[in-house]
């Protein structure tokens, strides 16, 4: 499997070493020698990639990576440019315009995000091709909760964004009297009704001022 990039080596170290992490890595390296694995393997820890540990602001909890060809790329929600704008991002893009104001854009790489500090993270790292949720509880979830507390453990306060109930189980993982939480329902199809007019763009604007950051620049650009 993939090197941990380098500002997210020292924290996680105890993980590299437990027993589940090596089992994790022999299950990742069998599935891919068996069947096509998302997303490739230089991108598996593409969303530590992006965001340093030092620069996180906002933490936005996924789940699965996407399933379907040429979409993951390492960060949740996120594809690359070229491909199709997935469903829930469709619907993230729509209430931003709604609640901030922005202009939905051509694409959907969510890098800009990434690189002010917006940590996308998928809670499973790696998923069977057309198979959703192929490579749950293998260990994943175990490294992802670990990346979680690190962040937590920082004394620079940061915004956890928990979109649905499997996110939502995440807030037990956080300190609450250091860092902020914006909670709401996921903004899969399944669930958009509830996601539209959670203003969530909005609320992480208000935590990161109050804790003195700086606001992200949501729109993402136009690429053609």
């Amino acid at each position: 499997m993939q090197t941990l990039p380098e500002s997210w080596r020292p924290v996680l170290a105890e993980e590299l070493t437990a027993d589940y992490y090596a089992a994790l890595t022999a299950f990742v390296d069998a599935e891919r020698a068996q069947h096509q694995i998302f997303p490739p393997e230089d991108e598996v820890f593409a969303a530590l990639e992006a965001t340093p540990y030092e620069d996180v602001k906002v933490l936005i909890v996924g789940q699965d990576p996407y399933h379907d060809d040429n979409q993951a790329h390492g960060m949740c929600f996120s594809v690359r440019p070229g491909v199709k704008v997935p469903p829930s991002l469709r619907n993230i893009y729509k209430e931003a315009v709604t609640d901030i104001g922005l202009t939905v854009p051509d694409n959907g790489y969510l890098m800009p995000w990434a690189q002010q500090g917006v940590l996308l993270l998928n809670t499973v790292l790696t998923v069977r091709a057309h198979e959703a949720a192929s490579h749950k509880n293998q260990g994943w979830e175990k490294f992802t909760d670990a990346v979680i507390k690190a962040v937590n453990e920082r004394d620079k306060p940061v915004v956890f964004v928990l979109w649905g109930a499997h996110a939502k189980k995440k807030a037990a993982l956080i300190d609450t009297s250091r860092h902020a939480i914006v909670e709401g329902a996921h903004p899969s199809p399944l669930s958009a009704k509830k996601f539209f007019g959670s203003k969530p763009f909005s609320q992480i604007d208000e935590a990161l001022e109050k804790m003195g950051h700086e606001k992200i620049d949501w729109q993402i650009p136009n690429l053609a």
